[in-house]
């Protein structure tokens, strides 16, 4: 990263009066006292935080936001100069700034540290930061900083094994801390291979059904999956009216689905009349290490689209009309399945496996 330094040349000719004045006047070399001496801060030092970075998100968490700090031998105050046309000044050196352009943008934060006598240096810095917000107000968010079971007023869950669930799966669903649990300021839900109520399986799948129903928006989640050939963690929706109508009249918004036969292949798929099961409507990007790191899955939902993406590259969009359901509320599933007609075939050696979920964010 490169760094360049900015002295300003105030006193410069007051020196050089000075100067002339000593050289042509008597032997006294005393500093008269009514000139001014220029403190010159020194060591400046600053650093500019993306909130959010991470190895795995190196742009920030897609909020747009950044944190500046500076500190200077001598200075009484300092000046940053964000580069989008934004500025702001204080004595302590610490800034907060969140850009509104969106996506992904380069921005080069100058920092100015200035002394009592006026005199400055600066310093500045090159960063990309990524603003995924698209001018929307968090509307609901669980960010699971809260140890013990998921937070009720947000969860319910679905129990039991009701006959493979459509597909064929072999879980048993439970809501036993065994197989769900918030720890570390993370939602983990854990797949296991456990004799339970004739299932050779249990994991869980949590919903919120009745406690959060929304039309239109974004959610986004960041998340790290599960890993063994069998696994099919999803991150979905399906229409609240789905208990009168019936599937998929309801629709279903699949955000996420990876399965451990096809590691680091992510799949968004739209289920509705005349697209459902083998025959959705869907794409699929490949990441790499979604089992080893954190990735952010998104969808952007209104009446005209809904779009899908994965650390910010979208990848699938539908176009939405009122001949789709996909025009009323939903609500928001999470769960690790095993097997079944898209997990596939089931590792006869595995054990247990783990979803980790850092937050689920939703946006209007």
């Amino acid at each position: 990263m490169k760094i360049q330094q900015f002295i300003t040349n105030k006193g410069c000719i007051a020196f050089i009066s000075f100067f002339l004045l000593i050289s042509c006047g008597s032997e006294n070399t005393e500093m008269p006292s009514n000139i001014l001496q220029d403190i010159i801060p020194k060591n400046l030092i600053i650093s500019v935080n993306i909130i959010g970075a991470d190895t795995a998100n190196v742009n920030g968490d897609g909020s747009g936001s950044i944190e500046v700090t500076a500190s200077a031998t001598d200075a009484v105050s300092y000046l940053v100069k964000f580069g989008d046309g934004n500025e702001a000044s204080n004595a302590n050196g610490i800034f907060e700034h969140s850009y509104a352009a969106q996506g992904l943008n380069s921005f080069t934060v100058q920092v100015f540290a200035t002394s009592t006598t006026d005199d400055t240096i600066g310093e500045f810095k090159k960063i990309d930061v990524l603003n995924s917000q698209d001018g929307m107000t968090l509307i609901w968010s669980d960010e699971f900083n809260t140890d013990g079971a998921p937070d009720t007023a947000n969860w319910g869950y679905d129990l039991g094994a009701n006959n493979g669930w459509g597909n064929g799966e072999a879980q048993y669903y439970t809501n036993s801390a065994n197989n769900v649990i918030v720890a570390d300021g993370l939602l983990k839900i854990t797949a296991r291979k456990e004799s339970f109520q004739g299932s050779e399986y249990t994991s869980s799948r949590l919903l919120s059904k009745g406690k959060f129903d929304f039309t239109y928006g974004k959610v986004e989640v960041r998340a790290k999956l599960p890993t063994g050939k069998g696994t099919w963690p999803a991150i979905w929706m399906l229409g609240a009216n789905f208990e009168s109508v019936g599937w998929p009249s309801c629709g279903e918004i699949d955000i996420m689905e990876h399965v451990g036969n096809d590691q680091d292949n992510i799949h968004a798929t739209l289920h509705y009349p005349n697209n459902f099961g083998g025959n959705g409507n869907g794409s699929s990007i490949m990441l790499s290490n979604v089992s080893s790191e954190f990735h952010i899955y998104e969808v952007i939902w209104d009446a005209n689209s809904i779009q899908f993406s994965a650390d910010g590259t979208r990848y699938h969009t539908f176009s939405n009309s009122e001949d789709v359901p996909f025009n009323a509320d939903f609500f928001l599933i999470l769960n690790v399945a095993m097997g079944g007609s898209f997990g596939g075939a089931i590792d006869s050696s595995f054990t247990s496996s783990t979803m980790e979920i850092d937050y689920v964010k939703v946006y209007q």
